[in-house]
């Protein structure tokens, strides 16, 4: 069984559903935690409210969507638990979606979101985790060392020269710091967690959106039991792995 962590508002549609549709159609049970236990609300600027002019390339697809309306009618989604009432050992591996409105603080803030990640790192079992998500694991710090659950890994996640900043400076003129969650990227604060800013890696240049079809589009970094990608176009590869990792015989 699998726990997806969500914040209370302000989720990334596709980067939440995209990974449960895959899970689901596995057979793989999912669970999700919100900080009070209640059915979390994702960006209604990625559901329905959109972006005008720049909906082709801001807003989220039809087909994820489609898999956002399924995942949130499930009896899972619709009973959620509560952060404080995890107990880890119950569970198989961790997912956090990401998401930039401010509801995503719920979850990038919580000390308890953050001691749940750590006890998955302590147990070695799975964990992914995408965009903003990540940002979650380097605030995860290990007491034993004092260092993030990062340090020493491979990650990637939101890029802030060629994802974060553009978005911003196209929609800044009337959503304000809409795409700015904290003053500093994603990327800025993922790299102070790491041993080496060269354990950061970007991948390719020019991001392509992949689809259930395009797999190879999309772009992912695995290392050991830790799976980290960028944004939700990276979604379907990033479900595709993430499944693969957690069907694979455990060694």
């Amino acid at each position: 069984m699998i726990l997806i962590l969500l914040p209370s508002a302000d989720y990334d549609p596709t980067e939440s559903s995209v990974p449960w549709q895959t899970m689901r159609n596995a057979g793989i049970e999912v669970r999700f935690a919100t900080p009070q236990g209640l059915p979390a609300h994702a960006d209604p600027r990625l559901v329905n409210i959109g972006f005008g002019l720049l909906n082709s390339m801001l807003m989220t697809r039809k087909a994820d969507l489609d898999s956002y309306t399924k995942m949130i009618e499930s009896e899972a989604f619709r009973q959620p638990l509560a952060y404080a009432d995890i107990d880890t050992s119950r569970f198989d591996g961790l997912l956090i979606p990401g998401g930039h409105a401010k509801g995503m603080r719920t979850l990038l803030e919580s000390t308890q979101a953050q001691q749940i990640a750590l006890q998955f790192f302590k147990a070695e079992k799975p964990v992914a985790a995408v965009c903003h998500g990540v940002l979650l694991l380097a605030r995860t710090l290990d007491p034993d060392t004092g260092r993030s659950a990062l340090f020493g890994r491979k990650v990637t996640a939101l890029l802030a020269a060629t994802m974060e900043l553009p978005a911003w400076l196209m929609t800044a003129a009337w959503l304000g710091r809409y795409y700015r969650t904290y003053k500093q990227t994603v990327e800025a604060e993922v790299k102070t967690a790491l041993a080496s800013k060269s354990d950061f890696i970007r991948g390719p240049l020019i991001a392509k959106r992949d689809c259930a079809q395009k797999l190879q589009s999309g772009f992912v970094v695995r290392d050991g039991q830790l799976l980290t990608a960028r944004w939700p176009g990276d979604c379907h590869r990033f479900a595709a792995e993430w499944v693969a990792m957690l069907q694979a015989p455990q060694r």
